[in-house]
């Protein structure tokens, strides 16, 4: 894991910078420009002050409509607030589903978290909610033309909509396929103490192994994943470049003008 891309805040988790990242032509994505995160529900006032010092000027919230209001943002001060539901009713990726909900779905077939997933992945990239959602994104990077001031993303857990924003953006950016995938693997390092927790803490509980192991799938990114949703826009699409210009409806303007904001 690369530290120094992890922004340390005390309520919450999976805060990381995308700044320093090398583009294939030798340019390199400039720092506080770009955020990925978790929720913004448990921020604390120093949390939300670090973000406002750190130059967040945008908060970009891929999360469903319950998500939003179960979980509101804690929005720092002077923070332009977006909401840009990836899904368009539920949360598809289960990360705020509850243990009970959980444990009636993915307690028999410990295949079917993954299964869960790789579907979500498809559906991320061909949902027309999920297009919507990741244009207006752009349209927010667009409009951040100041120096040092950052457009942070988010959904629940960071990893799974995030994600997906953080592939769309840097690829947009030409930032090299395999750093852009390794970006988003990224994330189990990060989390991993608190897979270990809740893993643990199944375990006390009784629950059952298969369990268990579709929690881990829910819960954490996988090659595979990311795997399905760049075989779709590669397959389908013609590669990402193309998506981006045929179903996110960026320009070639627009792409070059992403580049002067936020690459060096």
């Amino acid at each position: 894991m690369t530290n120094n891309r992890i922004i340390a805040v005390t309520g919450g988790l999976n805060f990381r910078e995308l700044g320093g990242y090398p583009t294939i032509d030798g340019h390199t994505v400039k720092w506080h420009k770009l955020i990925r995160t978790a929720g913004l529900a448990d921020l604390t006032p120093a949390d939300q002050q670090h973000l406002t010092d750190y130059g967040v000027v945008a908060d970009v919230d891929f999360r469903s409509k319950d998500e939003q209001l179960q979980s509101p943002d804690k929005v720092p001060a002077g923070v332009n607030y977006h909401f840009l539901p990836v899904f368009p009713a539920d949360d598809e990726t289960d990360a705020s589903a509850s243990q009970e909900q959980l444990e009636e779905r993915f307690s028999t077939d410990d295949q079917s978290g993954h299964n869960h997933m790789l579907d979500v992945y498809r559906q991320m990239m061909t949902l027309r909610s999920a297009q919507v959602a990741y244009h207006d994104f752009f349209e927010t990077l667009l409009a951040n033309d100041q120096p040092d001031k950052a457009v942070l993303f988010h959904c629940t857990a960071g990893k799974d909509r995030t994600g997906m924003g953080a592939y769309f953006a840097l690829s947009a950016l030409g930032v090299d396929p395999q750093v852009i995938r390794q970006d988003y693997l990224m994330t189990n390092d990060v989390i991993a103490p608190k897979i270990a927790q809740q893993s643990a803490a199944a375990k006390e509980r009784g629950l059952s192994q298969t369990f268990i192991t579709n929690m881990r799938a829910l819960y954490t990114v996988s090659p595979d994943y990311f795997a399905a949703a760049t075989k779709i826009v590669n397959t389908q699409y013609g590669g990402a470049q193309d998506y981006l210009h045929d179903v996110l409806g960026l320009s070639g303007r627009d792409i070059t003008d992403l580049k002067r904001l936020y690459l060096d």
